[in-house]
């Protein structure tokens, strides 16, 4: 029986495993398959606050999980099939550990990049392909780029890569846009962003030295070319990961999480969630991370709250 649980890991859930152990809350973090979620996979992370010549990925969540340790925070990996929440206390059945009980659960469970499946995407990830260009564009100063995707974020992150690029080529498997007209004008109008529409991704080119551009098959002809690049920008979309959750807490249409405003409250009381499973939105480390503290109060003051409940039940 534990009085709150986290699940899963990444800035949001770890920040929320730090405050909730500084508060002598002993919470239980379930790790997942990918401790510490997307940022395992980033090489360079240069905008996380306090980091003045950048940090590894890895070694960031390295740390941040040293600290809640420090504090009291247990970890245990485990892949959460389903939670009960119909019930106090609320039950988890989880591979590896068996049965779980919380009085309180963190839902940190992130959002999953959506990938092509084509031949060297997945294995060069942090090595020319990226799922976000906030994160990576900055390596990529003076370099041609490639964008795939044609709905409003991947327009939005061509956008923003013509700060660094010296061109960015928009590559969409159909011959038509999905973005909205005013985001289509915004970046059709930028000097730097060039079109392949109609152009299905084949397979992602590299050589000794990385990534040197993009296999594409014509959709009207049939050829094939290769579009030179150094970085591939896969932006077709992210996965929140709520499946488990078998429909017993509120999501978008998108299956995001709904908290309440200026909160990390969801519909159920004393469920709370935080990171990029709950946003839509920024999806930075530190917006996460900044979630993540606000379900650890949130959840550290329902606790209190309820705890001060059954006292005066146990007085009466």
């Amino acid at each position: 029986m534990y009085k709150t649980i986290i699940i899963g890991t990444g800035p949001a859930g770890l920040t929320a495993a730090i405050y909730l152990a500084r508060a002598n809350m002993k919470p239980l973090v379930i790790e997942g398959p990918q401790p510490g979620g997307q940022l395992t996979t980033t090489t360079d992370v240069e905008n996380f606050p306090g980091f003045p010549d950048g940090i590894m990925g890895p070694v960031l969540m390295e740390n941040m999980r040293k600290q809640a340790e420090r504090f009291g925070a247990e970890f245990r990996t485990g892949w959460v099939n389903s939670v009960d929440m119909s019930r106090r206390p609320f039950k988890l059945d989880v591979d590896g550990l068996g049965e779980l009980e919380a009085e309180t659960l963190v839902l940190s469970t992130g959002a999953s990049a959506k990938y092509l499946g084509i031949p060297g995407e997945q294995d060069n990830v942090g090595r020319g392909v990226s799922t976000c260009a906030t994160c990576d564009g900055f390596f990529f100063r003076n370099r041609e780029i490639i964008v795939i995707g044609g709905g409003d974020s991947a327009l939005e992150e061509a956008g923003f890569l013509t700060r660094f690029a010296s061109k960015v080529t928009v590559v969409h498997r159909r011959d038509e846009l999905r973005a909205s007209k005013i985001m289509q004008d915004r970046v059709r109008s930028n000097e730097k962003v060039e079109w392949a529409l109609d152009r299905t991704p084949l397979e992602v080119v590299t050589n000794d030295m990385g990534v040197t551009g993009l296999k594409v098959r014509n959709n009207a002809t049939g050829e094939e070319e290769v579009i030179s690049a150094t970085g591939v920008f896969v932006a077709i979309g992210h996965t929140p990961n709520t499946g488990f959750l078998g429909g017993q807490i509120d999501t978008d249409e998108n299956g995001y999480i709904i908290v309440k405003p200026g909160t990390s409250e969801t519909n159920v009381p004393g469920v709370f969630a935080c990171g990029d499973v709950q946003d839509t939105r920024y999806r930075q480390a530190i917006t996460a991370a900044g979630s993540g503290c606000m379900a650890a109060l949130d959840c550290e003051k329902y606790i209190e709250a309820l705890e001060h409940e059954q006292k005066e039940l146990a007085t009466k």
